[in-house]
């Protein structure tokens, strides 16, 4: 089973402006000992084809996907969104990989109000989902999944719910994102599992989780607090995770996410190999 990870684990969260270059993020993916990545943000990664598929040969690297952030909350903003993925999967076909995610951009909503869209907006963003899959699965022959996210309009159950009713996207199951609310991702991967396209792994403290549902730390602040936690230190049960995937014979891309804290004591590359050690483990 492959194991892939990705640029946001190295506090990539844009094409440019990062504290890392594209050679350093995978000289340290590979140098960790993963051989498979997604993309990141869209132009971090070179985007001549050719060019970047000598980098990832060069580090025994293949590439799984990619997790596209847009602001589906805004429902002007569906063009945009068009044109990028016009773009962001022909590239991923000719290197080869066969799924691309889309996510909600929490960003877009004021502190207090993650999340919130009245009957217009929420018929904006399955509109824009509708659009993009017909796109990117019609006329690429790419599998499309959408990632509930916190602090935007699909992050709860109920709402998870909502999209896969209203539509007949595929989902990427985050299983921090899930347990940030206190949901618990085993019982809904079970209830939902014909869905599930994309798996991104993550775990969460419990503690810091607390403190954010008693009111006592925003969204924003929890991640500087190391609320995305190590694979191995979390309140979710990866082991049993896998073991669904495994027992279920899933067949899709699995991804290890370490968003960093504030004041980790580990650098990227020390976390991604200690996530990567600790999967090989309970894999046996």
């Amino acid at each position: 089973m492959l194991i892939a990870n990705a640029p946001c684990s190295w506090g990539v969260a844009y094409p440019t402006g990062n504290a890392v270059t594209s050679q350093h993020y995978l000289d340290e993916v590979a140098e960790a000992g993963y051989r498979g990545t997604e993309l990141g943000p869209f132009g971090f990664l070179p985007k001549d084809p050719a060019v970047l598929q000598d980098e990832l040969a060069r580090r025994d690297l293949v590439m799984i996907g990619a997790t596209h952030v847009h602001t589906l909350g805004d429902a002007a903003s569906g063009p945009v969104l068009m044109q990028t993925l016009g773009e962001l999967a022909p590239l991923l076909v000719s290197l080869g990989a066969r799924h691309l995610v889309i996510m909600d951009e929490s960003n877009f909503y004021p502190r207090g109000q993650e999340g919130v869209l009245d009957a217009a907006g929420w018929a904006g963003l399955t509109r824009m989902v509708r659009d993009a899959q017909a796109l990117v699965e019609g006329e690429h022959g790419l599998k499309l999944s959408f990632h509930p996210h916190i602090g935007t309009a699909v992050e709860r159950e109920s709402q998870i719910d909502r999209l896969l009713d209203e539509t007949d996207i595929g989902l990427c199951f985050d299983t921090g994102h899930h347990a940030f609310w206190d949901q618990d991702p085993l019982t809904y991967m079970e209830r939902v599992f014909p869905r599930i396209a994309y798996m991104h792994l993550k775990n969460v403290d419990g503690a810091v989780r607390q403190r954010v549902l008693d009111g006592q730390l925003s969204i924003a602040e929890s991640y500087g607090a190391g609320v995305m936690c190590p694979l191995p230190d979390g309140v979710v049960d990866i082991r049993a995770v896998m073991q669904l995937l495994v027992d279920r014979g899933f067949a899709g891309p699995i991804v290890v996410e370490q968003d960093v804290a504030k004041n980790a004591a580990e650098t990227p590359l020390q976390l991604a190999a200690r996530n990567l050690a600790y999967m090989q483990v309970i894999a046996g």
